[in-house]
């Protein structure tokens, strides 16, 4: 098995000249962007796109860093577009509300939202699980997630941004189906990172969004960039940085309980070891809640069966690949 290599780095702004030498920085141990983008290539960025309700609170992958890495994704002969389901509006909507239209339309970059009638299911132990085909299909995927503290998974990461290839209706299901269980919710959102297998997740920690999120906490600078090839070795990375116990993280948890999970001893780091960014006063959640929102039995029952009369037996005329 070939060791996983994180490549962390300091780096403490947006503005785009000095993000794009970080970003150079940061994945010259991989070879540079050019090592996972070829020419033509199309090129999916997932950023977070939680909501456009709180621009100013830093709760979305911020769009100068999703402008640089699209950039170099283009300098490199790649063909990029943006997708996402967001947990509130559309991905254009939430776009838009957070200062990416200009960006889009600079670089003639469309946007997709993951809601269409195009699906592929997981995997038999996650059946009803569907992602958008329009996530599976490309050549590459670059993971762009922001540190956050979340109410109900306690930190989301590189591994929980990947759920936004889930469409709504779909993330809705699973948060009252496996949400009683956040070992099993925890377990469905590896099996869905690995189904997608990112080539590429870059992390925005410059300045994450600690306390009460996943939307309702506070700006925390970080000065933080991270990257790998490999999302559970930079998430397991993370948690080090933050100084979160792993098995106290729904994701990472389920990460090493199902063997994907590299032993922080066992990963490679070209740049910073985790040990000089960590930080002794990341603030989590005040409380938290429950992963299915704690919606009564009657309310789930009703929606279960809603699901499987409109929106899951229609899904099979397209089939499962």
């Amino acid at each position: 098995m070939q060791t996983p290599s994180v490549s962390l780095i300091r780096a403490n702004s947006y503005a785009p000249e000095v993000l794009r030498d970080s970003l150079e920085t940061l994945l010259e141990p991989f070879g540079g962007i050019a090592a996972f983008v070829k020419p033509g290539n199309r090129v999916l960025l997932k950023p977070n796109l939680l909501t456009g309700a709180r621009p100013s609170k830093e709760c979305t992958t911020r769009p100068e860093l999703v402008f640089v890495v699209a950039q170099m994704v283009i300098e490199a002969g790649g063909k990029p577009f943006l997708g996402d389901s967001p947990a509130f509006g559309t991905a254009k909507g939430v776009a838009a509300a957070n200062g990416y239209l200009p960006m889009l339309k600079e670089l003639n970059i469309p946007i997709i939202d993951f809601h269409g009638q195009r699906y592929q299911t997981v995997s038999e132990d996650f059946n009803h699980l569907l992602l958008s085909k329009e996530a599976m299909e490309v050549d590459v995927v670059i993971n762009l997630p922001k540190v956050k503290s979340h109410a109900q998974l306690v930190l989301t990461l590189g591994v929980k941004n990947l759920f936004g290839c889930v469409p709504g209706k779909m993330k809705a299901w699973w948060h009252m189906e496996a949400g009683k269980d956040a070992n099993r919710f925890g377990e469905m959102l590896v099996e869905t990172a690995r189904a997608i297998h990112p080539n590429l997740t870059i992390l925005d920690g410059i300045i994450g969004h600690e306390g009460n999120g996943p939307s309702g906490g506070d700006p925390r600078p970080l000065g933080v960039l991270g990257a790998s090839s490999d999302v559970f070795a930079l998430d397991r990375a993370m948690v080090e940085i933050l100084n979160v116990r792993p098995e106290q993280v729904p994701t990472v948890a389920a990460s090493m309980r199902l063997g994907v999970c590299p032993e922080l001893e066992d990963i490679h780091f070209p740049q910073l070891h985790p040990d000089l960014l960590q930080i002794d006063d990341w603030r989590l959640p005040d409380k938290f809640l429950p992963i299915d929102f704690g919606m009564p039995r009657v309310i789930k029952s009703t929606f279960k069966h809603l699901y499987i009369r409109f929106i899951k037996e229609p899904m099979s005329v397209y089939g499962k690949s």
